[in-house]
């Protein structure tokens, strides 16, 4: 049996392939004479093992021309006898556009993989059935798994936290099912391999044209913790400013009952109206530490004018008067997360610019100002004063009726008459 020629080069479409002008120039040379640099040797083992078998199937071996261009190309070749002697067909594929694709994709694939693990954060791709087939070093560190334990083999619903759990699941189905459907990023919790709880902020998207997510989880953990702590100052000083505001309470409630009575009541009705009209919940806490101590500025006052039974003359009035200044200045260096200070200035303010100390008008006044303007002028008109019987809840209502839009604004005063003539609200 005779060995197969696998060095000539019969095809004629060789000659462009290797440079040469004329099928003369190239035949009976061997195939290898055109292999590059040190690919010789290990391409004519590959060769020969080839041809031992009969057949070449997909060698890729780098071709140098004449001009000693190297073009990467892809030999077939199949053995045939004809008339006792062995020849082979061969088929030689420039795969040079191939290569170059292989090799753009090689520098995309790292260039990925170098922004995957040098985000900063840690970074997870999600298969379809919740199983992490790739996780970051930086992931690996804050969950103390390792590598092998995450990748291919542990589920993304292994480590959330039970109570976050639902809501993680609901939001993997939302994110496949409805598009759009899911919230691109939340807070979570999840579980370290040591059992430590950290909190986690996820933004999560679908990877386009396929049924992967990719999730960056940055660790809040730290911060979580520094919120609680202000939490937990800010409690505090909440509870510090009751204490400061009840000794300023029991202060007035000393020199004037009625004083003290009008505050807490009018107090109540602000914040009914606030809480109906829909206000933040701190500001509704805000009007209601106001309103218990709005006439805080009365202490200035002689307690003789304030208990006088009498019309006060023009000059008393103006020292009554001057409580929305005086409680002002009593309150503007205390340390409040409320503008308790300005609240109480501006109580006596009216929406036309009528009012006191400082004649405001419109949105020159703050809405905590305008709501106990009308709850103060409400309680007021419907209790008794040393100086007068009570003029009765409806007295009081109608004025809020009549001045609307006038002194008092529009929506407070649409709030405060529906209160009581329609939800049943009566003063305490």
């Amino acid at each position: 049996m005779q060995t197969p020629n696998m060095y000539a080069l019969p095809d004629i479409i060789i000659v462009r392939l290797t440079g040469h002008h004329n099928l003369s120039e190239i035949v009976g040379r061997s195939v290898i004479e055109w292999t590059a640099g040190l690919e010789k040797e290990k391409n004519a083992e590959a060769m020969k093992a080839c041809f031992d078998k009969g057949y070449i199937r997909n060698l890729e071996i780098d071709y140098v021309d004449a001009k000693g261009n190297i073009t990467p190309i892809e030999i077939n070749a199949t053995c045939i006898k004809i008339e006792g002697e062995t020849h082979t067909i061969t088929i030689c594929r420039d795969i040079s556009e191939r290569k170059r694709a292989e090799e753009a994709l090689r520098e995309s694939e790292e260039l990925y993989r170098t922004i995957f693990e040098n985000t900063g954060t840690s970074m997870i791709l999600i298969e379809e059935d919740t199983t992490i087939s790739m996780a970051n070093e930086e992931f690996v560190r804050n969950t103390e798994y390792s590598a092998d334990e995450i990748n291919g083999r542990m589920k993304w619903t292994e480590i959330v936290h039970q109570d976050d759990l639902g809501r993680m699941v609901e939001q993997h189905r939302l994110r496949r099912e409805i598009p759009g459907g899911a919230l691109p990023s939340y807070e979570f919790r999840y579980i370290t391999k040591t059992g430590q709880v950290m909190d986690t902020f996820l933004t999560i998207k679908l990877v386009p044209g396929t049924k992967k997510s990719i999730a960056s989880l940055i660790n809040i953990t730290e911060r979580k913790k520094a919120e609680d702590k202000l939490q937990q100052t800010l409690e505090s000083l909440r509870k510090a400013i009751g204490t400061t505001i009840q000794v300023l309470v029991s202060a007035v409630e000393s020199r004037d009952t009625y004083t003290s009575g009008h505050q807490s009541r009018s107090a109540d009705l602000a914040c009914a109206i606030a809480t109906e009209m829909g206000l933040a919940p701190e500001k509704i806490e805000g009007i209601r530490m106001a309103g218990i101590i709005h006439d805080i500025g009365k202490l200035s006052i002689p307690a003789e004018i304030l208990s006088k039974p009498t019309k006060l003359t023009e000059i008393e009035f103006a020292l009554i008067k001057e409580h929305s200044r005086s409680g002002y200045e009593m309150l503007k260096d205390v340390e409040s997360p409320w503008p308790l200070a300005e609240i109480v200035y501006q109580h006596h303010e009216r929406m036309n610019g009528s009012g006191y100390p400082r004649n405001l008008k419109g949105d020159e006044i703050v809405i905590e100002s305008q709501i106990l303007a009308v709850a103060d002028v409400v309680e007021a008109m419907a209790s008794h004063r040393p100086y007068r019987p009570t003029l009765g809840i409806e007295a009081a209502l109608e004025e809020i009726t009549k001045n609307k839009g006038i002194l008092y604004n529009n929506a407070v005063a649409d709030t405060c008459l529906r209160l009581f003539r329609e939800k049943g609200y009566q003063l305490k």
